[in-house]
């Protein structure tokens, strides 16, 4: 194919290049160009190159598994639709060394032949550097896993040796006398070479290794039969072709020595940058693994002692837990005995609330029915006075006088008569029947819906209105009636306290779901608040700061009762002096089975 015939000089192209580059004919699969950088990453000159496929430069398999022509064919496809993308291809070096590669075919625009350009980028460093990241976490994870030291540093040897071709590691540990030397890997040495290591000694003329640990120093020796160093050692080395050593001890406190990490080569040579760091890294790991490996063997020698501790603490809990029982068996007859009285004065509190209650109720009844009595005998005696009028002759004038005498009386015996059923309506509240109550499944939404329009009437005789703020859907299972008598007291409680005196205002009743299983109703109005003493009180029976208005004081009592009892739940309040009061009723969507009998 001659190339400069074609409407643009490709090869002038791929001559400029900055990466390998080659020219491909689609329709012999063989290269028709190649720039130099193409020529020294495979290590074939280009009149080589133009005789071959591009899939006899590639490696056999390839990283996605595939033979190199099922790839290569897939590729070439897109290429010829159009399609550029970067895919992952690992050619094969002239001395056999695979070099993966990045490859990318565009087609070119020439008439009458199909070609394709394939830029190819070598990634070797990138793949050999996340090799080396991922050989350092499978380091570090036998580490973890306390592993056996020559595991983990073979591991870390192969590691450093697959980074630095022709190298060949050791690792030296020191002994605990900090003197001798013992070799504890080095899998790609000579073993008779290792072998003659074991015993050595420190020294400033022990060889690379004897002289960093003894130093605590980087040691560099690009030629073992030239360094002094080595004057002593030389007949080791010299038998297995050894010719550069350089050494790193290993330190992970910067102090303490306990062993080296070594580099060895086969041809005279000082270490690269990337070789020195290389050391670093493993010197490090090494560390990390030698010192987590004593601290286990601390661990094992201290663990027969540890046993005896053991032992001696099993014995001393033995004492102490039959003192125990002792105790408890005395705890537990102070605990009756205990008991016993917490139920006399539960017994006795309760005698006391019940004193307390019947004493509430007499002195609540006595005022109605004693003004009752006064009227009843006061009428009685001008009945009597109007009798004996009657038989020595009666005048008009006091038929008239004890007509509205008596309707008077008639009028103060009603009303008085009245608060005395109301009170007793009240007392009955306090012990109302559970099993007469009407339990069924309703929808909260609308009961408080429909509770509002008889309350907005009684509202709009106080000055006040009423806000909804009901959560749709709102479903339980409860008791609609106690909670609507409930409500009403709430809401009644407002008017006549929070709006005393005419003063308008609203009254905002709203629920909404707490939980998945509470759902909060709440009373708020914006009214004149209460007092901390009075907030204290305000569901005790009996009081009330309206007596005179005519309110019993039982009204909060009842709606706590019915709250806490029957609903299953709890009555909150929030208020403060001139900043209105908040009921707050948190309630279960089910009440308490046990609180009544069902529908």
């Amino acid at each position: 194919m001659d190339l400069n015939s074609l409407e643009v000089n490709y090869h002038a192209m791929l001559v400029q290049s900055p990466d390998p580059s080659v020219l491909l004919d689609l329709d012999s699969g063989r290269l028709a160009d190649a720039n130099a950088r193409a020529e020294a990453l495979l290590g074939v000159p280009r009149a080589g190159l133009l005789q071959m496929t591009l899939a006899q430069l590639c490696a056999p398999i390839q990283p996605d598994g595939q033979a190199p022509a099922s790839l290569l064919d897939h590729h070439i496809a897109r290429a010829l639709q159009g399609h550029s993308e970067m895919f992952p291809l690992t050619l094969k070096h002239a001395g056999g060394a695979p070099v993966p590669c990045e490859a990318l075919l565009i087609r070119l625009p020439v008439e009458h032949q199909r070609l394709a350009h394939a830029r190819l980028v070598d990634i070797s460093r990138r793949v050999l550097a996340e090799q080396f990241r991922e050989g350092q976490r499978e380091v570090l994870e036998l580490i973890a896993r306390d592993a056996p030291l020559k595991e983990v540093f073979d591991r870390l040897v192969h590691l450093i040796e697959a980074q630095s071709p022709g190298v060949l590691c050791s690792v030296l540990l020191l002994d605990t006398d900090g003197v001798t030397v013992r070799p504890a890997s080095g899998p790609s040495l000579p073993a008779p070479y290792l072998e003659s290591l074991d015993g050595l000694r420190i020294g400033p003329d022990a060889g690379s290794c004897g002289d960093a640990m003894f130093e605590n120093k980087t040691v560099i020796v690009p030629d073992i039969q030239a360094d002094p160093r080595w004057a002593n050692y030389l007949k080791l080395a010299e038998p297995y072709g050894l010719r550069a050593c350089w050494s790193r001890p290993i330190a992970p406190d910067g102090v303490h020595v306990l062993g080296s990490f070594a580099m060895y080569y086969r041809e005279v040579r000082a270490p690269a940058e990337a070789e020195l760091h290389l050391a670093e890294i493993a010197t490090h790991l090494a560390g990390i693994a030698i010192q987590r490996n004593r601290r286990l063997e601390e661990l094992t020698l201290h663990r027969g002692h540890l046993e005896e501790l053991v032992a001696a603490r099993t014995a001393e809990l033995t004492a102490a837990l039959a003192r125990t029982d002792q105790v408890n068996r005395e705890l537990k007859n102070a605990l009756d005995t205990l008991s016993l009285a917490q139920g006399e004065l539960v017994r006795r509190d309760k005698m006391a609330a019940l004193g307390a209650l019947v004493a509430g109720v007499a002195h609540e009844l006595n005022t109605p029915i004693g003004n009752s009595l006064v009227v009843a005998t006061s009428l009685a005696e001008k009945t009597g006075v109007l009798a004996d009028t009657v038989t020595t002759g009666l005048r008009r004038s006091e038929l008239d006088r004890y007509l509205a005498d008596a309707a008077e009386a008639g009028a103060l015996l009603v009303r008085n008569l009245k608060r005395a059923a109301t009170l007793v309506a009240g007392f009955k509240q306090i012990a109302i029947d559970h099993s007469r109550l009407e339990r069924r499944a309703f929808s909260l939404t609308q009961l408080l819906s429909d509770l509002a329009a008889p309350l907005r009437v009684a509202a709009k005789g106080a000055g006040a209105r009423i806000d909804l703020a009901l959560e749709p859907g709102l479903q339980m299972d409860s008791y609609p009636g106690p909670l609507s008598q409930v409500v009403t007291e709430m809401f009644e409680n407002c008017l006549a306290h929070a709006f005393a005196g005419g003063r308008g205002g609203t009254v905002r009743i709203s629920a909404a779901m707490r939980t998945d299983e509470l759902v909060a109703v709440s009373v708020e109005d914006d009214g004149a608040g209460m007092a901390p003493d009075v907030q204290a009180r305000v569901f005790d029976p009996f009081f009330t700061t309206t007596m005179g208005a005519g309110r019993s004081g039982l009204g909060l009592h009842v709606a706590h009762n019915i709250v806490t009892g029957i609903l299953g739940g709890r009555i909150d309040l929030r208020s403060a002096p001139g900043k209105g009061a908040c009921f707050t009723l948190l309630l279960p969507l089910a009440a308490p089975q046990s609180a009544g009998a069902g529908a």
